[in-house]
This record gives structure tokens, sequence and C-alpha cells, in this order.
């Protein structure tokens, strides 16, 4: 194999890879002996024809396609591993030569990690974020207490409401027909939870048990399955239960079952206590994300495409991941929302660049104030995933190998460089009226961190 490397505008490079014929017709080989029992050819027995006379019969280009298939990603693999650049992103394959007799060769079109050229990033200026606790916040919270703490009791003697739980069967028509993956049996949904295309849960406020209503909705005009995309339909719905919410008394008594204090006063000043723990924390947070912010703003950086699409994809499949745990596809939830994989990634876009961002500006600090993770702290990180992963730390250091460590080496040093320019900021006055993120700079650093391990 051989490899040559054209670097194109805007962090972009081009892999020109070539395999030999030797390796290629061993390929193609591969290729029939794992078709040839799927093939029949008149005079020989299923599975037992020459690869010459199949190729005869259906040309010499029969197994090429399959071997060119097997031999791409092995081959790229072994590219990346000769290219002196980093590649941020996956690579857009193109076919160059596929002839009987010559080297394969095909291109593969990648995103470099571009330079970072920082601006200011110590001394930054940033909002100090108020930590003040309200007795409208605690009020809040004690009310989440009592709906957590809720009885649920079947309701008959009504019609549905909104906050109501409910279980329906539903079946949808367009133009009087019904349509795939528009019926439900026994199914549970909350009125007002907005899990359902606009106007379907509304709509069924006011349902009596056992008796058939028909909701009228219209699809969104970008609802993810074409032939349904601003369609009007009906809905034929059966509500089978209603349920609701009884909360409970707000005195003493409630105080002693939710709390470990025997009165509501006491039970409230703990709940104060707490979530004034949490601003702290939240405050915290939202520093780290502003100084990153400010420092992103003052860098100077050219971020390719591809390597946002890496990013992009990458974030939906770890959503994905995420949602298929609790029971429910991808493809499920594309449709209960009318979502698309075109607008799920134009969603993620903004969320994508910012990780992107964030990484490439703390590995610039890293490396512009030579930020180094000892071993000591190597072992430690260690020894927390063991924990987190219930093994041993020498088996996590063996499953990690040396690129693994170092990228943890790396993710450490990110972490120090955080806690370097956040100590560095200065406070301006606090902001008004403005709400912390819960984000911290940090985690978003350690999240980006997948945008370039997505390539490697």
């Amino acid at each position: 194999m051989s490899l040559q490397v054209e670097k194109l505008e805007k962090n972009m490079a081009k892999l020109t890879i070539e395999v030999s014929v030797e390796d290629f017709e061993k390929a193609i080989e591969a290729a029939y002996q794992k078709q040839k029992g799927k093939i029949s050819i008149p005079g020989f027995r299923k599975g037992k024809a020459p690869r010459k006379m199949i190729e005869q019969l259906y040309g010499k280009e029969v197994f090429f396609e399959d071997a060119a298939n097997a031999v791409i990603p092995e081959a790229y693999e072994k590219a990346l591993e000769e290219c002196n650049e980093e590649i941020v992103s996956s690579p857009k394959i193109d076919v160059e030569t596929l002839e009987a007799g010559k080297p394969f060769v095909f291109t593969a079109t990648v995103a470099l990690k571009p330079e970072v050229t920082l601006g200011k990033y110590m001394g930054v200026k940033v909002d100090k974020f108020d930590t003040a606790v309200t007795d409208a916040e605690v009020d809040a919270a004690v009310e989440q207490d009592r709906e957590k703490n809720a009885r649920t009791i079947a309701v008959e003697d009504r019609a549905v409401k909104d906050g109501d739980m409910t279980v329906i069967d539903f079946e949808g028509f367009v133009g009087g027909e019904a349509f795939e993956g528009g019926k439900g049996e026994n199914y549970p949904l909350t009125i007002g939870s907005g899990a359902f295309i606009p106007g379907f849960e509304e709509g069924l406020i006011g349902a009596e048990i056992g008796k058939e209503l028909d909701v009228k909705v219209t699809f969104p005009k970008d609802y993810q399955a074409d032939e349904l995309a601003g369609k009007k339909a009906v809905f034929k719905c059966t509500v089978k239960e209603i349920k609701e919410k009884q909360l409970p008394e707000l005195d003493d008594e409630f105080a002693s079952e939710v709390s470990e204090f025997d009165t509501l006063d006491e039970y409230k000043a703990d709940v104060k206590k707490k979530l004034e723990e949490k601003k702290a924390v939240d405050a915290k947070n939202a520093k780290e994300d502003a100084v990153v912010d400010a420092i992103i703003a003052d860098a100077t950086m050219e971020i390719p495409d591809a390597m946002v699409e890496t990013q992009q994809r990458q974030m939906i499949e770890d959503f994905a991941q995420r949602i298929q745990s609790q029971g429910l596809s991808l493809e499920q939830y594309m449709q209960f929302t009318g979502l698309n994989p075109a607008t799920m990634m134009e969603q993620m876009k903004p969320q994508a660049m910012k990780r992107i961002q964030s990484r490439l500006v703390l590995e610039a600090v890293v490396a512009a104030e030579k930020i180094e993770a000892t071993e000591e702290e190597f072992e430690a990180e260690c020894k927390t995933m063991g924990e987190a992963y219930q093994m041993d730390a020498d088996k996590v250091k063996e499953i990690l190998g040396e690129n693994g460590k170092k990228n943890v080496m790396l993710d450490i040093a990110i972490k120090k460089a955080v806690d370097m320019v956040v100590e560095a900021a200065k406070e301006a006055k606090p902001a008004a009226k403005r709400t912390t993120k819960k984000k911290a700079a940090e985690p978003v650093a350690e999240e980006a961190a997948e945008e370039t391990k997505a390539a490697e």
C-alpha cells in the first residue's frame, strides 16, 4: 500500500491510497470464496463453479465491489498510521481506479485538525452570577416534592382534562386511509406532555372513557415522514383509563414524611440550604462556561465542515444509545417529535461547534502553558474509572493502551487548564436576571474530546 497526501483549502486533505495488484487479487479471491456458494452455473453443483467460469459469464468485475469494500477499511486504517496529519473527521471515500490487473486506487477526503491562534485567555472578564435563593424558588422546590409524593387515583366520573394520565387506543387516517405507524393500543399518554404532534393531546381534552373520539390534526410541514408532512389527519381515539394526581397537604406531617425534619419550617430551611449549595455549583459551572466562551471569542480558528458533521453524527449516535436504554428507538423518537435526520443534525450543530471550539482552545492553552498530567494523576483517574466500571485500575490501563492513556492524560491537562483560566478570570457585577447554565466548561471540554476520538 502507498499513500499520498494532498492538502486542500479550509483544513481539508485528500489521501490517495493505492493497494497493490497482489493485495487486491487476494481480496478478489476472498470475495469469490465467500460468494461462490450463492452462485449457480449450469453443469456445476452449487458452490463448485470455478472462479474463471463465473468471471467469463458475469465479467471479470463480478467480485470487484465486494473486494473493494473489504479492502478499503483496512487500507484506510494503515494510511492513518502512516499519515503525519491529525485527522478529525470521518472520510469521504471515492474510488479512482478499479480495473483488472491494475492497482486498486481510492481517495479519502478528510478534515485536518485546525490550528488555533489564541487571543486573551488569562484574566478574561465574566459576569458574577448571583447565588441568592428567593422564597419563590423555595416554594417551587417544595411544590416539586409535593408532585413527587402525589397519589395517583383513577377517575371515572369526568372527562379528560389537561395534566391527566391516560391510556388510549388510537388509529390515524389520512384521506380516509390508515397510514403505517399511526396505530397504538393501550398507549400511556399524559395530556400536556407534548409527546405527540401539536393538537393531538389538546384534542383529547373533554373525551370520556369508552367513547370513541375523532381528533383532527395537521402534521408539521417538516415532519420526518414525507408522505405525511403537511397533511391533515384524523385519529380515531378511545380513552380507556384516566388518572390524576392528588397532592398531599403542605403541613408538618408532609414535612416529616419527605424529610428528616418534624416541622414545615425546618424542612423549608433545609430546602433553601440545598438550593443555595446547588446555585453555588451552578454559578461555578456557569463561570467556567463563560470563561471558555470568552477565550473562544478572542481566538482564531477555521473549523472544517466535515469536522462539525462528524461531531454531529457522534452526538446523535450517543443520544440514540441513551434513549435506546429507555426502550425507545431513534426512529420512534423522530416519529413522535416530528423530527427527521436532517433537522436533528441541524439542531445538534450549535452544540457540536461549541464542543469542538472548547476542545481546541483548551488544547491550545495546554500547549501555550506547557501543562502536563502527572503519572500520579493518571493513576488516580484510572482508579476512578475502575470504580465506575467495577474493574481493577490495572485492567483499565490495559484496556486504554498507549493511545488511550495519551487521551486521558490530555483530558487531565485540559481540566487543569480550565482551573487555571477560571482562577485568573475577573468577575464583573452580578448579571441582571441571568440564568446560570447547567453545563460546566469542564464537562464541555470532556464531551468535546469525543470529536477527536471519533476519528481515531
